[in-house]
């Protein structure tokens, strides 16, 4: 999901209302006491403070411009975008030519997602005549309604990607080679060396394109494409890898709400062999209660395919929900719940122990530090249960994967991104040859067009 980008237009809100917060409400010389002091708790980041002393008195005072442009203020510094709306037009009704009540309306049509409503109250605002500094912010804040909008016109956009990084285990592998087999009562084996961790260095370079061509007013085409390639250094290098990715499908976006269902290609190579292919479709359903929040509901069916190995054949479905909150300090936070099964598609009876369920949890949080950096920090849970007693180590598979990752965006110029992390993953196994851990320390650099 592609919500915090660097100088969007959300971002404008800030400084738009900082402007406004030096322009004087209009109407009465002097206003009450308790609007007053609410006025000034908006003004020292206190709005919720303001909102609680407001609300109990709305009943009563709805109607005085005063009060509402002031209750207004604090919905909208409170995220209580519908009352804003409400206790702004009651203002505007008594007082037509109030600048600060119009300018704050179309905050809050912009909020919930009403940017023809929003675009319409601010230029508006503008013809009324305002100070130059606020005059300066909400044109700015038209500029990013008009960017945002732009994304309902057909667009193509594609990116380079290219970086380099430290593995401590490329293979994904336990760290010793001695494992002691139950079918053979305990006697310990050695593993093949490749399936003993390995460390190495490598460079990566993806490239990827993404398209969206409108049908009609709530209709568009959407199409994707992109490739991976890993290499490692020294005796690693037979773990190379490459994924090539492809979907096309449709969009439908009513409201608030969009939809969108896409069919899905994958390929994956290790070290020049096809791995594993992959077919499928996806269908999700997007919800944007505002403009600051978006939940994602999606439904993934594919059927993977093994050439080395077509015993693991496998169908593999996932049902999950998401939401990411973008909030007024540029605080980025999201979260998720999935759920799935992989069901293997042989019919011989000693291949139960290829299938499993899962389920899993992911979050992460990024702070923009400033218009060219933000810091970032990720979370992931998956439990996965096999479905029968694995034939060799006599019991039934029983993963637990936990990954954490830490890192940063920087942005040296207007296209690029520079990201360092570190990322450090643990998998749980009841199985020996499945338990591992693994760090990966990289730095990419991407450019996008």
């Amino acid at each position: 999901m592609r919500r915090a980008q660097f100088g969007s237009g959300r971002s404008v809100i800030a400084s738009c209302l900082a402007a406004l917060a030096l322009w004087p409400l209009a109407g009465h010389a002097v206003i009450d006491d308790v609007v007053r002091q609410a006025l000034a708790q908006t003004e020292i980041g206190q709005a919720q403070q303001a909102f609680a002393a407001l609300e109990p008195l709305e009943a009563q005072r709805a109607g005085d411009p005063d009060f509402d442009v002031v209750f207004g203020i604090a919905a909208n510094l409170t995220g209580q975008y519908t009352r804003a709306v409400f206790a702004l037009e009651r203002a505007l009704v008594v007082q037509p030519g109030n600048a600060r009540a119009r300018a704050e309306l179309g905050r809050a049509l912009f909020a919930m997602g009403d940017h023809q409503g929003a675009r319409a109250a601010l230029e508006q605002t503008k013809l009324q005549g305002v100070p130059i500094q606020a005059a300066k912010s909400i044109d700015e804040y038209l500029q990013a309604i008009n960017r945002i909008d732009a994304s309902n016109q057909a667009s193509v956009q594609w990116y380079l990607e290219g970086g380099i990084g430290h593995d401590s285990n490329v293979n994904s592998s336990p760290p010793s080679s001695d494992v002691a087999v139950p079918v053979f009562g305990g006697l310990v084996f050695s593993l093949n060396p490749n399936g003993v961790q390995k460390a190495a260095d490598y460079w990566m370079v993806n490239a990827g394109v993404s398209a969206r061509v409108p049908l009609a007013p709530r209709w568009a085409m959407i199409g994707s494409a992109s490739v991976q390639q890993r290499r490692n250094q020294g005796e690693a290098d037979v773990f190379n890898t490459q994924q090539i990715d492809a979907s096309v499908g449709a969009s439908y976006r009513v409201d608030k709400n969009e939809l969108t269902l896409a069919l899905q290609l994958g390929e994956n190579e290790l070290n020049h062999q096809r791995t594993r292919s992959q077919r499928g479709m996806v269908g999700e359903w997007t919800y944007r209660p505002d403009g600051f929040g978006q939940w994602g509901t999606y439904f993934q069916h594919g059927r993977l395919s093994y050439p080395s190995a077509p015993v693991r054949d496998a169908d593999r479905s996932v049902l999950g929900t998401n939401y990411a909150h973008l909030y007024r300090a540029g605080l980025l936070a999201y979260g998720g719940v999935y759920a799935g099964a992989e069901r293997k598609r042989s019919e011989l009876p000693s291949t139960g122990q290829l299938g499993h369920k899962l389920w899993g949890l992911r979050g992460g949080v990024q702070q923009t530090a400033s218009d060219a950096l933000a810091l970032f920090a990720n979370l992931s849970y998956e439990s996965r249960t096999f479905g029968a007693e694995d034939p060799i180590f006599l019991t039934t598979r029983k993963d637990q994967q936990t990954s954490v990752g830490l890192g940063l965006h920087w942005v040296p110029a207007r296209g690029w991104r520079v990201t360092p992390q570190i990322n450090y993953t643990r998998a749980q196994s009841n199985i020996v040859i499945n338990d591992y851990s693994k760090t990966t320390v990289s730095a990419t650099a991407r450019r996008d067009f």
